[in-house]
């Protein structure tokens, strides 16, 4: 059986779980109902469901997959870069393995390389059977954030 990447997370307090909830309100990652579990600089997990986010044929739209690391590799960018910068996506890949028809998708981010300028990451979602959906590798340029940001 494949591993539940579930299975090692600590418990968020109900402090951590308002601050991730903060990070995407209006953004697309409320409308795709995006839901950030785990965020440090380390390792980013996150979950969204299939229904909502499907294209025509009731599929998980691949375009959803890349969402979903997009925004799991922006955050961990982000706190690798610190207070006073900012992450700004450059590349974006994904390879899709197989499709989720229901349930949720979970992705996790791991850090490939965590540089001063470039960051790049690696994030592999799976189904709730634990199956790997999709394969991402997200780039990020770290500079500093433009004032008033």
């Amino acid at each position: 059986m494949p591993e539940n990447p579930l299975a090692d997370l600590p418990p968020l307090t109900d402090e951590e779980r308002e601050q991730l909830a903060a990070t995407g309100r209006g953004t697309l990652v409320e409308r795709m109902d995006i839901e950030l579990l785990q965020a440090s600089a380390e390792r980013v997990v996150g979950r969204m469901p299939v229904l909502g986010n499907t294209q025509p044929y009731g599929l998980l739209h691949g375009g959803a997959s890349v969402v979903l690391a997009e925004t799991l590799g922006s955050i961990g960018s982000a706190l690798h870069a610190g207070e006073g910068r900012i992450a700004v996506g450059l590349d974006i890949n994904a390879t899709h393995h197989r499709a989720a028809r229901s349930g949720h998708v979970v992705g996790v981010a791991t850090p490939l390389s965590l540089g001063r300028s470039v960051a790049a990451w690696e994030v592999v979602i799976t189904d709730d059977e634990h199956r790997r959906v999709c394969t991402s590798r997200i780039t990020c340029m770290l500079r500093d954030a433009p004032p008033g940001a």
